[in-house]
């Protein structure tokens, strides 16, 4: 379910017309995100942080997303995933993989292909947990110790 505390305050300094430009991509930010949390919420059958036996999954945290819209655009947030503390977790296996995929990049949308990195984790009870995910240019060696040590 969406935050339960109300989000005007952080729209207010945007409604006193000296910020015009920004109020429409806030606006439309804050309702996709409403709407992708109610969703989460539905499909789980469960609000953030509520716990329960018929729930089907859980939620693995956030990561940025960008939607590019005729207004500009908007940044979607999914940031505490990849910041979550991983140590005293205990993990038995550590596996890591990677592999390249093409997409569009920058302002001319030309495809590339990319690193796509991952690591997951096998814990003591013998669930598998993604640890983290990263895209790169390439799977340089800078690259990869960067990847690891951010984990």
């Amino acid at each position: 379910m969406p935050s339960k505390q109300s989000d005007a305050s952080a729209l207010a300094p945007l409604l006193d017309g000296s910020s015009a430009g920004e109020l429409i991509p806030e606006l439309v930010r804050h309702g996709l995100q409403q709407l992708i949390e109610l969703e989460v919420a539905a499909v789980l059958a469960a609000d953030r942080h509520e716990r329960s036996e018929e729930r089907p999954g859980y939620r693995n945290g956030y990561r940025p997303r960008v939607l590019t819209t005729q207004v500009g655009d908007i940044d979607l947030q999914v940031q505490a995933f990849l910041s979550r503390p991983l140590e005293g977790q205990g993990y038995a296996y550590l596996y890591l993989d990677a592999t390249y995929l093409h997409g569009r990049l920058g302002r001319a949308m030309q495809v590339c292909s990319r690193a796509v990195v991952v690591a997951m984790g096998v814990n003591a009870d013998g669930r598998r947990e993604l640890l983290g995910l990263r895209v790169g240019d390439s799977e340089s060696e800078p690259f990869w110790s960067q990847f690891l040590g951010s984990l």
